[in-house]
């Protein structure tokens, strides 16, 4: 709220509109556009197609939440983002919803081992938010069908950050070679998954990709429209509040 009431003040409004509630969220979750850093008309296609297989992977899961916005303009330190949204407001994740948002963070990745035959560089911060989501699964949320519903080890977090900075290890090296087995199979999963979604639309992945080289940006019923219908049967991100849907949109990361 905050910052959309700068930017409005910058813009000399007396009210805090969609438009600054928008930019507001995407500055908080990735930093501020940056047109000023040029990329090479290879580094724009590699984008395109990064952040579409994103945007098309979890167009096509179940259980995901559903892409709201797309760009290749940089943010921060990302060359691109994609931005998510609930199909409706939730307080708990299931194991299918975790399945689905690894698959979808993986879409990137796979795209452009899909596209170009290898990923590049680009990916790291995707296969990390997935190693520690998969890991999370397995030690934190008794999500192991070998484990069974357990926790394994005790973690000090930094509470404002959100991250860990030391864990005390009280299981068996045998336990910890199952968990890595564990993890290593969540994670291989939702690459094959998301693999073999883009293989089978691959031809809306290409259209996505040209599009985004064309206009930069995509959102809301304009990204639907490209997308069309997903797995559940509905475009975009029908039946979600444009107000409900700000308000879901703050915890995201983006990807």
């Amino acid at each position: 709220m905050n910052e959309a009431a700068i930017l409005a003040a910058r813009r000399d409004r007396h009210t805090i509109g969609m438009t600054e509630f928008e930019e507001a969220v995407d500055r908080v979750l990735a930093g501020p556009e940056r047109k000023s850093r040029l990329l090479t008309a290879e580094e724009r296609r590699l984008t395109a197609y990064h952040e579409g297989g994103h945007v098309v992977v979890a167009h096509f899961t179940r259980h995901g939440e559903r892409p709201h916005k797309v760009t290749i303009v940089s943010r921060g330190v990302a060359a691109g983002y994609t931005r998510f949204l609930p199909a409706e407001e939730t307080h708990f994740k299931t194991p299918d919803m975790l399945r689905d948002q690894l698959c979808a963070a993986l879409g990137g990745h796979a795209a452009e081992e899909l596209v170009y035959g290898t990923a590049s560089t680009g990916p790291s911060n995707d296969i990390e938010q997935v190693g520690r989501i998969a890991r999370a699964m397995v030690k934190r949320w008794g999500m192991s069908a070998r484990l069974g519903p357990l926790t394994f080890g005790k973690s000090e977090e930094l509470v404002f950050l959100g991250r860990e900075i030391s864990e005390t290890r009280d299981y068996s090296e045998e336990t910890a070679k199952v968990i890595d087995e564990e993890v290593r199979a969540l994670v291989l999963d939702a690459a094959a998954r998301a693999k073999a979604i883009l293989s089978e639309h691959r031809d809306l992945l290409d259209r996505l990709a040209a599009t985004l080289l064309e206009v930069e940006t995509l959102q809301g019923a304009d990204l639907a429209n490209v997308l069309g219908p997903g797995a559940d049967g509905i475009a975009g991100e029908a039946g979600v509040a444009p107000l409900a849907a700000m308000r879901m949109a703050a915890p995201q990361r983006p990807r």
